[in-house]
């Protein structure tokens, strides 16, 4: 792994395509409304019957202020008062899930999302995690994964303090961009200060891992100031970075409209940073873990990966890939077995479909053999970096070579080109294709040729 990534800009010229992310697959533009809570009541008894360890993800989809570039479900409102009505709905989804699930089914892993999961008040927390705890089984020895999305400005010592208080162990915190410029050009205006104060705190009261996201491609960026941005982020030693590609997609996105096109950095200057970055952070000790995502050697994605056990889902790479996840409020979405599904994404909906006691499922996707083939062969390459066709040979009951007979021109293409090596046995995403593991992936996504490429971020 020590030469885990080699920067070619030949070869990123030529496969800096648009494509899915891959924490699905299918992914969730093939989502449809024929699936709804009939399936999913079905997906929760066959996960009660095998006892599957679960993974919970809660929206809260409420912030104070509007990122310009942000891409997520969110409401914007400065009206706390907001969020009681939604805290009603949402402990109502609680139940109504619970009730179709174990308790013996321990939740291995928990994550609060949004938005701002601490634009709730201290009381609001406090009595959304008692109805968790009181509906499902989690862990109170501190051995689960549970992690929280901070926003700086919003969260201070006191409210570190309860959050870790309440069983939180890892925390992610939004940064994206030092320089003050950046910042107003994208209405995020946080100090580093800030930032270091709830780092300082995170330390001191023993969360186990701290995540700091970062975006390169923002109005106002150029590779200098994005460079020192990067220093002073190593210097907060966070154990998790990801490195997010901004992608500009105003027509899909509102908010993104604010931003003055003519500011964003040229797609040179883009690779620049993301090259220098790369060199900052290989040399301060980080490794890459792949798709934007770096850790330091003995943080446990790290070692997953060594061990080949790291998995993907809706929540990024993880070790939790064997549980069964469970989305909880509006937008959210769950993978259980063979089933992903999603809340619906417009809030009066979901608050009201639940008020009618009805779960607001509202879309998704029972995946067929040929789907969970293809999600082996991705989730192997995207995590691993490797594949053995025996290995799947035997799991689906296949010939490698003959089922995917009609990719093999691509394959050895990639290959004569340096992204991948490939033989009879396997194939191996090489130090300069690791950038590029998404394009290796498209070549075996049965979806993406009807699919229209602007919905999807370029993969650098």
């Amino acid at each position: 792994m020590l030469d885990a990534i080699r920067w070619d800009s030949d070869l990123i010229r030529r496969y800096d395509l648009a494509g899915p992310r891959y924490t699905s697959y299918p992914t969730a533009v093939q989502f449809h409304s024929q699936v709804g809570t009939f399936d999913l009541f079905h997906a929760l008894r066959d996960s009660r019957k095998a006892l599957r360890p679960l993974s919970l993800y809660v929206h809260v989809p409420f912030c104070a202020n509007i990122c310009y570039y942000c891409a997520c479900n969110k409401v914007i409102t400065k009206d706390r008062g907001r969020a009681l009505p939604y805290l009603q709905r949402l402990e109502q989804e609680i139940q109504l899930i619970a009730c179709h699930l174990d308790p013996a089914q321990k939740v291995e892993q928990l994550h609060f999302g949004g938005g701002t999961p601490t634009f709730l008040s201290h009381d609001e927390l406090r009595q959304l995690m008692a109805h968790l705890r009181k509906h499902f089984n989690l862990l109170d020895d501190d051995s689960g994964d549970y992690g929280i999305e901070i926003d700086p400005r919003e969260a201070d010592w006191s409210t570190m303090g309860l959050l870790r208080e309440l069983g939180f162990n890892r925390v992610s915190i939004g940064l994206q961009d030092l320089d003050p410029a950046v910042q107003r050009a994208v209405n995020r205006l946080q100090s580093l200060e800030e930032t270091r104060a709830v780092i300082d705190a995170a330390r001191t009261l023993q969360f186990r891992s701290i995540n700091i996201d970062l975006i390169y491609g923002l109005p106002k960026q150029t590779p200098e100031n994005f460079a020192r941005t990067v220093e002073e982020v190593i210097s907060l030693q966070p154990d998790r970075l990801s490195v997010f590609n901004y992608a500009h997609l105003p027509e899909r996105f509102m908010p993104q409209r604010r931003i003055n096109g003519n500011e964003l950095p040229a797609p040179a200057q883009k690779l620049e940073m993301l090259e220098r970055t790369i060199e900052q952070l290989t040399a301060a000790g980080y490794r890459y873990i792949g798709m934007d995502h770096f850790a330091l050697p003995d943080d446990e994605l790290a070692i997953a990966q060594e061990e080949e056990t790291l998995q993907r889902n809706f929540q990024g790479y993880t070790t939790h890939g064997h549980c069964d996840l469970i989305g909880l409020g509006v937008s959210a979405i769950s993978q259980i077995g063979d089933l992903y599904c999603q809340n619906s994404s417009d809030l009066n909906e979901y608050q009201n479909t639940l008020a009618a006691a009805q779960l607001a499922t509202s879309r998704g996707l029972l995946c067929n053999a040929d789907d969970r083939l293809r999600r082996a062969v991705i989730q192997q390459l995207i995590c691993n970096f490797s594949l053995e066709f025996a290995e799947i040979e035997q799991q689906f009951n296949i010939d490698f070579q003959g089922y995917f007979g009609a990719l093999w021109p691509q394959l050895q293409g990639m290959a004569s080109d340096g992204l991948i090596e490939l033989d009879r046995e396997r194939i191996e995403v090489l130090p300069a294709g690791r950038l590029l593991v998404r394009s290796v992936c498209m070549v075996f996504d049965a979806y993406l040729e009807q699919q229209n490429r602007q919905r999807f971020s370029r993969v650098i």
